[in-house]
């Protein structure tokens, strides 16, 4: 059986028209995050030496938050 895999990505560029809408949206969601509405999923926070593990975790889909590295 094939294997579903895709690609996607975003650039802000294609979502804003000035640098001063950049600037308020992005006041907006460091706004969110500091009053606690913005809250990221953190899956684990791993030392850099174990940076090939949360690679693997990330290439092995086990993972429903975001894999921190700690430096």
């Amino acid at each position: 059986m094939a294997k579903s895999v895709s690609v996607s990505g975003e650039n802000v560029a294609g979502c804003v028209r000035t640098r001063e809408e950049l600037s308020r949206r992005a006041s907006a969601v460091f706004d969110a995050h500091r009053e606690g509405t913005l809250v990221p999923r953190i899956e684990r926070v791993l030392p850099l030496a174990r940076a090939a593990e949360a690679h693997e975790l990330l290439e092995s889909r086990a993972t429903a938050g975001k894999v921190l590295l700690e430096i």
